[in-house]
């Protein structure tokens, strides 16, 4: 709940300092499609398709046309994105594409236990349990770090997307 309220936070942050709505979603969580870029449709991504970005996703999130995203219309999109996340997450976990999972193919996929255990390192008094002050204070550490890794895209322009 916490993230998703930081990512929506984030969005929002985007959309009031003027760099737009049309990447708010795509930069709270996930990559953009070729097909989202090429916003005219011909088959390539120009500089124009990328100045007319902002635009057209502004134009989809709102969904009455009236100007303005409303915090309904604001939600609905965002909500949009996560299903889409979510069935492309299930479609990858899916292994054997029978439609459905099973605890033994999520376990199998490594999902769960071994981030589980790992939350045992947070231990830094060695008590055997993680106290509420070192779960936050590792996860503070998780946050600083992942930050650091957000920055450095490797000199790629397309990074931005993808973080």
């Amino acid at each position: 709940m916490k993230i998703a309220r930081l990512s929506i936070l984030a969005a929002a942050s985007l959309i009031a300092t003027g760099t737009g709505a049309a990447l708010a979603l795509e930069t709270a969580k996930g990559r953009m499609t070729f097909e989202q870029l090429d916003v005219d449709g011909n088959g390539e991504i120009t500089q124009e398709d990328l100045e007319m970005l902002p635009d057209a996703r502004f134009a989809e999130m709102d969904a009455d046309g009236s100007g303005d995203i409303s915090e309904a219309e604001f939600v609905a999109a965002a909500q949009a994105r996560a299903g889409e996340a979510a069935a492309r997450m299930f479609a990858r976990l899916d292994a054997d594409g029978d439609g459905v999972l099973s605890q033994d193919a999520l376990a199998a996929r490594g999902h769960h236990g071994g981030r589980l255990r790992g939350i045992m390192r947070l231990d830094s008094d060695d008590s055997g349990g993680v106290s509420a002050e070192e779960f936050e204070a590792g996860m503070e550490r998780f946050a600083r770090r992942n930050r650091g890794h957000r920055r450095d895209n490797g000199g790629r322009w397309w990074g931005f997307w993808r973080n």
